[in-house]
């Protein structure tokens, strides 16, 4: 059977980019097929597979900035024709309106949000990009529409997702949780000067992600060190407002990272997420989390037992949490035996079932 994957754009590491990475694992021979494709902006293990990117891709600036490409995004994703018995779609908006001569599984991440979620998204982006998506909002919405019941088969992160599919499509979609990317397993290498016990945020920094708010929260944890990984838009206005407790340490590589898991006091996400990996891979190296109570974190937090919640991203609330989650005392055993039950093999064995009945 001829499988092939296609991905909105591969140009930057997130969540979304280590669901591609399993779903090579399922299928590893299978060609890649993106909108973009920046190998130095994305996660090194794309170099083994086969990436196919769009003509797109030749615009360097495109590359550098997807959002810059808004305006053809749907047109090249159109022209996008894989030959493959089945397709599996990772989308977040694009993907899922590829044309193909077989049959296509669409995995969701979320409905699009730049229409459905436009100002959350779009907060920070340019004005010529601001214009452009609320000027093709409605055209782009029909477009939208029409691509997803293009599906054979629809699959989704969460249940929060779920319930974004069923509302905006009218889909009922099956709930496949992705794996945590990141596991203990493998090498470690030490970052700086980092004293152990300190407090880690892992998070691209975008607007609607709120990590100025964890970086704020500081202001009230004075004793308590604060480690952020990743790089985004916001990361100049965040380096303004950081106190000297605070370190932005930009992207690190996984070697690095495994260090900063299994040192970390407490992990904190506060961003609005669909699904939610950093508080899966936390407690796989033991580390309990304060999160934000929103979609898909809801899932990958049992309040509790591998973390707590808050209820906004303000940040005397965080700080509050925080203080709650770094004085309690939590057990290895139920952070691993949580995290086991989002295993890579649960993932890559009921993908390819689907795949199997699809075609």
């Amino acid at each position: 059977m001829n499988v092939a994957l296609a991905h909105d754009y591969l140009t930057q590491r997130g969540g979304a980019e280590r669901v591609v990475l399993s779903m090579i694992d399922a299928f590893p021979r299978a060609d890649v097929h993106t909108l973009l494709y920046d190998p130095r902006g994305t996660f090194p293990e794309f170099a083994t597979a086969r990436v196919l990117p769009s003509a797109l891709n030749h615009v360097g600036p495109f590359r550098r900035n997807h959002r810059l490409a808004f305006p053809v995004l749907a047109g090249a994703t159109e022209r996008l024709r894989i030959d493959a018995d089945v397709v599996v779609c990772s989308s977040s908006g694009w993907a899922h309106g590829v044309e193909t001569t077989g049959t296509k599984v669409v995995y969701c991440h979320s409905p699009a949000r730049w229409l459905y979620h436009p100002d959350a998204y779009l907060r920070g982006a340019g004005p010529g990009v601001r214009l452009a998506a609320r000027s093709m909002r409605s055209p782009l919405v029909r477009w939208d529409q029409r691509a997803a019941l293009t599906a054979d088969r629809y699959l989704v992160n969460s249940t929060h997702i779920a319930q974004s599919v069923r509302d905006v499509y009218g889909i009922e979609a099956e709930v496949l949780p992705p794996p945590p990317a990141l596991t203990p397993n493998g090498r470690r290498q030490p970052v700086g000067r980092l004293e152990p016990g300190f407090v880690l945020c892992v998070s691209r920094l975008l607007p609607y992600k709120n990590v100025d708010a964890v970086v704020s929260a500081f202001d009230r944890l004075p004793q308590e060190q604060l480690v952020v990984v990743g790089d985004g838009p916001e990361r100049e206005r965040l380096g303004r407002l950081a106190g000297p407790n605070v370190t932005l340490l930009g992207r690190v590589d996984d070697a690095k990272l495994r260090w900063l898991y299994e040192r970390a006091a407490a992990v904190v996400v506060a961003s609005f997420e669909d699904y939610g990996l950093t508080p899966l891979e936390a407690a796989g190296f033991d580390t309990p989390t304060a999160a934000l109570r929103f979609g898909g974190l809801l899932d990958t937090v049992a309040d509790g037992e591998t973390g707590l919640f808050f209820g906004e991203a303000r940040p005397e609330e965080i700080a509050a949490v925080l203080g709650e989650v770094l004085h309690e005392r939590w057990s290895a055993e139920t952070l691993e035996a949580h995290a086991a039950r989002f295993s890579r093999e649960r993932f890559v064995g009921r993908l390819r079932e689907i795949v199997e009945a699809t075609a």
